[in-house]
């Protein structure tokens, strides 16, 4: 047997541990994103002037600074200028978050505005508040319409996670980079790394279409 199988062989269960820690991440991360997203998303198209210039600001730069530097940023930084002590995967969720919530609100703010219009004139013409006629009527068609978006953002959230091992969270990345550095055996182990990240982004996405499929609006999917 070859060393390189020999080393993936033994590394498997232990880059497998690493996988729990990646899904965790991506999990805590999408969630963070989905419940800063969609106010972002009302904020840009709803709110005043001003809610609409801050929300454009946040959302220009968490995507325009590149994620390793806000990785570095909060955890050496901000959170360490301010005293609080965080751990690396509790920084990684955080971070990954408030970049996919800018992300996520730009995918929420197409959804409602391909919406017809005239709905929300209904819904004031029948006395409704705008806060309820669009917690009630504009996002639950907004979000079921933000699945697909919604599953492309979660393979990008994914593949991102595998930066975080620069802060020492042991996800799969670490964990495969930790093995090789010690067997030498630098192929096969990122080899292995690569299809269990294949693996994770099937069945994300495999499941976010099952949920397409079953949310899906007649007349507005296609």
């Amino acid at each position: 047997m070859s060393e390189g199988l020999t080393a993936v062989i033994n590394a498997f269960p232990y880059v497998v541990e690493g996988s729990l820690v990646t899904v965790a991440v991506v999990a805590g991360a999408m969630s963070l994103g989905l419940i800063m997203g969609v106010p972002l998303a009302v904020g840009q198209i709803y709110g005043s002037a001003w809610t609409r210039r801050l929300v454009g600001f946040y959302v220009w730069f968490f995507r325009g600074v590149p994620l390793l530097v806000l990785l570095f940023l909060f955890y050496f930084g901000l959170f360490s200028f301010l005293n609080i002590n965080l751990s690396a995967f509790t920084v990684a969720v955080i971070v990954l978050g408030l970049i996919s919530a800018a992300y996520q609100s730009q995918i929420f703010r197409g959804a409602i505005l391909s919406l017809p219009a005239g709905q929300l004139k209904a819904a004031r013409a029948l006395g409704m508040s705008d806060f309820k006629a669009v917690f009630f009527i504009i996002l639950p068609q907004a979000l079921r319409l933000s699945v697909p978006g919604w599953s492309n953002e979660y393979s990008i959230v994914l593949k991102d996670s595998a930066v975080t091992y620069a802060l020492g969270v042991a996800e799969i990345m670490a964990r495969t980079h930790f093995v090789a550095t010690r067997t030498y055996q630098h192929l096969p182990l990122y080899i292995m790394a690569g299809l269990i990240y294949l693996l994770l982004t099937y069945a994300g996405t495999r499941s976010l279409r099952l949920i397409e499929r079953r949310v899906r609006i007649p007349g507005y999917s296609r």
